[in-house]
């Protein structure tokens, strides 16, 4: 089948060609971007192999059955009305469609938030978590990247009500592609390297999206401290997450309940007792890697979850959406190891 990516010079745009080249059943047959148009995309990225003529954002234009969205927040609520309008699927992996609540959106975004209508018909994309619904949705609000190791980290204790729901702290870290390709000095080499810094300090635009699955699994889930972390490194999601046992547990135990639960989740991996993921071990691959301590001593379980960015976080998980939404299997398309040193 033929897909059209809008927003195809960025980071995430030009992570989901990459990961489509391998795909046996869609094929990128356009590529759109609001900044550029009518060059080569080889002009704006050199590495890249195809062709590729970059086009305007308009509906005469686009090809295929499926629109995957990778552009900034606020673009797609725009779109979006006019590719379902148009008969097209759409895969969004910006953050317009992730809030149920309007308001929400309008408060920690700082936009317009897209039309009720349309909200209504968006299904969150956590794969592992909401197959069933994905199956039958024509729009899917891809997660974002926090979200996504947070949540798959988060799930089997929530869910099971072991952990006390006021207890909740992250502590997460990213790489600098998380800020996109856009200059700014925020990621300027001489403010990243060599430093490490904390940023949207309780402000962070994923903090009601995280809580809002999370209150979907246990109405009982209270806010959480939500702390994110710049890094400098390019790729990578680290998020170590603190809670508060709720009952009797054991080590064993806790581990047991996450192999169960992400039993038949091919991109999610539990390591055994004792064993901690490091970001590289995903590194370029769709793979969440899930390591679980518990501290007898203070009552309080520590899960460490790590995700690539870019590929879990948002354009490999995009695809993984498409697979389930088009009727494939969720792994076509994806299955290469991570890159390793």
């Amino acid at each position: 089948m033929k897909v059209s990516i809008i927003g195809a010079t960025g980071y995430g745009g030009i992570e989901l060609i990459r990961l489509l080249q391998h795909h046996p059943y869609m094929h990128v047959a356009s590529v759109h971007s609001s900044s550029q148009s009518d060059v080569l995309l080889h002009d704006v990225y050199p590495h890249m192999k195809e062709r590729f003529v970059l086009r305007d954002i308009r509906i005469d234009e686009m090809e295929g059955e499926l629109v995957f969205l990778a552009t900034p927040p606020g673009v797609s609520s725009e779109w979006t009305p006019k590719l379902l309008a148009a008969g097209y699927k759409v895969v969004d992996l910006s953050g317009d469609f992730r809030l149920r609540d309007g308001s929400v959106y309008a408060k920690w975004y700082k936009k317009t938030p897209p039309s009720e209508e349309v909200l209504k018909q968006a299904v969150y994309g956590l794969t592992e978590w909401n197959r069933e619904h994905i199956a039958k949705a024509n729009l899917i609000a891809n997660p974002g990247c926090y979200p996504t190791a947070t949540l798959l980290g988060l799930a089997p204790l929530v869910i099971e009500k072991w952990i006390v729901p006021h207890s909740v702290i992250v502590d997460a870290k990213s790489g600098v592609s998380g800020a996109g390709r856009g200059v700014s000095l925020g990621v300027h080499f001489a403010e990243t390297n060599e430093n490490v810094k904390i940023y949207k300090v309780n402000t962070h635009q994923h903090i009601p999206e995280i809580e809002q699955m999370l209150c979907d699994w246990n109405e009982q889930m209270a806010p959480m401290t939500f702390s994110t972390h710049l890094i400098p490194m390019t790729r990578g999601i680290m998020a170590t997450i603190y809670a508060e046992a709720a009952c009797a547990l054991s080590h064993e135990r806790i581990i047991e309940l996450y192999k169960e639960t992400y039993k038949h989740c091919p991109f999610v991996r539990v390591r055994e007792a004792g064993s901690f993921p490091c970001t590289k071990d995903v590194y370029g691959s769709n793979y969440c890697d899930i390591g679980i301590a518990y501290d007898e001593r203070t009552n309080r379980i520590t899960v460490v979850s790590v995700i690539d960015n870019l590929v879990k976080g948002a354009a490999g998980q995009a695809i993984q959406n498409a697979n389930v939404m088009c009727g494939f299997d969720e792994q076509t398309g994806l299955t290469s190891m991570p890159l390793y040193p």
